[in-house]
């Protein structure tokens, strides 16, 4: 390519365009999805926290509790369809900013809750709202990165989660204990307009972006996937078993996420009788090691890539990996609590590594225009499991006070969702469509 230099141009310099550096402006925008999941995941966090006050303050049984959280995960499941079409449809810039308003306005409604029934709707809003977060996010990490960067971008942004996770045990006791516990939930609110601000000023596609030079957008173009412009119905996608494969994995392994993120706190009140003034250290530690899972599980699979291993054998590697480090934590509740921490931390971590790959196997097993879908059909089939666990849950724990079986089922649910995955997809390979 020549540039003429008589001829206003973005690219222009005086060096030549072999010397021209590539801009980094993607990392920028990975940075924006981090800071929304982050505070996406403090939202999530806080009923969690405030469980056992709220227990005694609304008198909620354990079955109503897991009712409210299925509450969640069910909306969770139908926005998650819905704005995955939305997003194909209308982009992620305005998409993604109707859910973050969504969300904030629910989080704070919690505020106003006095009865189960009341906070089961406040949840239903909150998880309506969020359902928006990953399918925009995966769509706006395929949009910005080749494949060989994706499953590390996606795997930063996703340590946001751990972040929140760990910001939240830090800031929601002190808040509670100050001003009370409404001001636990409402605290998120003036943040998620600021980020909305920073998302409409800073987002654009990078084909658009006036911060994206010749050599970046070159870069992020480098995969040549062909573009689809027409609409892709998301039935038509069930046609594929790449589509399966994905919504099969998310079904029997995002359910074990939301056990961590709902019932963790009030599992550490129950066997070790941790309340909110010192239930910090031990959630603050389980989602450190969370942190470090999601980025170096995102990381390791693209550097496999980058020493020549298949997109295949990298992402399969990494998952397989991760599936057998989240088997000790069947031990987890009959041992000590910075022993159960410890294998808690090590299965929550390997579950982000997990995430990190499998939420990218979207991108490379689907085109772009179809990313939306294809994320939020998965994660719809996630939050289904995760409402039916929820239920499980409240009732397992109603009627044996035993986490045990609960336990159990998370060691052993990734094994069978990478079996199920690889029978169903040996090779993967792009959908045609």
């Amino acid at each position: 390519m020549v540039i003429n230099n008589t001829v206003p141009n973005k690219y222009s310099t005086d060096l030549s365009e072999q010397s021209v550096k590539a801009s980094s402006y993607r990392w920028s925008i990975c940075m924006l999805l981090f800071f929304a999941t982050t505070i996406n995941y403090i939202d999530r966090n806080v009923l969690g926290l405030l469980k056992p006050i709220l227990q005694v303050k609304i008198g909620w049984s354990e079955a109503e509790y897991g009712l409210i959280i299925a509450a969640f995960t069910t909306a969770y499941a139908l926005g998650q369809t819905f704005f995955g079409s939305l997003i194909d449809r209308f982009g992620t810039k305005l998409s993604y900013s109707i859910s973050v308003c969504l969300w904030s306005l629910a989080a704070m409604s919690h505020s106003l809750a006095r009865t189960p029934f009341e906070f089961g709707v406040a949840r239903a809003s909150l998880g309506l709202g969020e359902s928006g977060n990953f399918p925009a996010a995966i769509k706006t990490v395929a949009e910005w990165f080749p494949k060989k960067e994706r499953a590390f971008a996606t795997g930063l942004f996703n340590s946001g989660a751990n972040i929140g996770a760990v910001f939240a045990p830090i800031v929601v006791p002190w808040l509670t204990l100050t001003y009370g516990w409404q001001s636990a939930f409402i605290m998120t609110g003036p943040i998620c307009f600021i980020w909305l601000l920073c998302w409409y000023y800073m987002y654009e596609k990078p084909e658009k972006h006036k911060k994206v030079n010749h050599k970046e957008l070159e870069y992020i173009l480098s995969d040549n996937d062909k573009e689809i412009n027409e609409r892709i119905p998301w039935l038509k996608l069930l046609k594929f078993k790449q589509a399966w494969a994905f919504v099969i994995g998310k079904f029997l392994t995002d359910p074990i996420w939301y056990f961590y993120l709902f019932w963790l706190p009030g599992f550490l009140n129950h066997k070790y009788g941790l309340n909110l003034t010192n239930i910090g250290w031990p959630l603050i530690i389980i989602y450190t090691m969370t942190s470090i899972g999601s980025i170096g599980g995102g990381w390791l699979s693209g550097k496999f890539i980058s020493m020549g291993w298949s997109v295949n054998k990298a992402r399969k590697f990494v998952m397989i990996l991760c599936a057998v480090m989240i088997v000790p934590i069947v031990m987890a509740s009959d041992v000590s609590l910075w022993t159960s921490v410890a294998l808690i931390g090590l299965a929550a971590a390997a579950h982000q590594g997990w995430s990190a790959n499998i939420f990218t196997t979207a991108s490379d097993m689907f085109p772009k225009k179809a990313i939306g879908s294809i994320v939020g059909l998965g994660g719809t089939a996630g939050a289904i499991g995760g409402a039916l666990f929820q239920i499980s849950t409240g009732l397992i724990l109603q009627f044996t006070g035993s986490y045990l079986p609960l336990f159990i089922i998370s060691g052993s649910a990734y094994l069978i969702a990478f079996l199920i995955f690889h029978l169903l997809v040996p090779k993967m390979e792009e959908a045609i469509i």
